[in-house]
């Protein structure tokens, strides 16, 4: 269930807005004259968010160039040339 505050509460009671954000990992969405203004995550979940962003864009450029029948090797290969290149350090 989204946590709504209107913005004087960011003002009035930052420490409660901040406790919310880290105890839920939830967004709080604060509204501004009753419409929706901005959005305070804790540090945490913004960087899970880009994580999980940049994970779904390397999934669909993977996704892109499979379709493009560019060559493909196996986890097997894959693990192997990862080894090897481990080793030699």
């Amino acid at each position: 269930m989204p946590v709504i505050k209107p913005i004087s509460d960011l003002r009035n009671n930052f420490n409660e807005i901040s406790e919310i954000c880290h105890k839920e990992s939830e967004p709080v969405f604060i509204t501004k004259n009753g419409q929706g203004d901005l959005v305070v995550m804790s540090m945490a979940l913004y960087e899970k968010q880009q994580a999980l962003l940049d994970l779904y864009q390397k999934l669909g450029e993977a996704e892109v160039q499979s379709a493009a029948g560019m060559p493909r090797i196996s986890h097997k290969e894959l693990m192997s040339k990862l080894r090897n290149q481990v080793n030699e350090q």
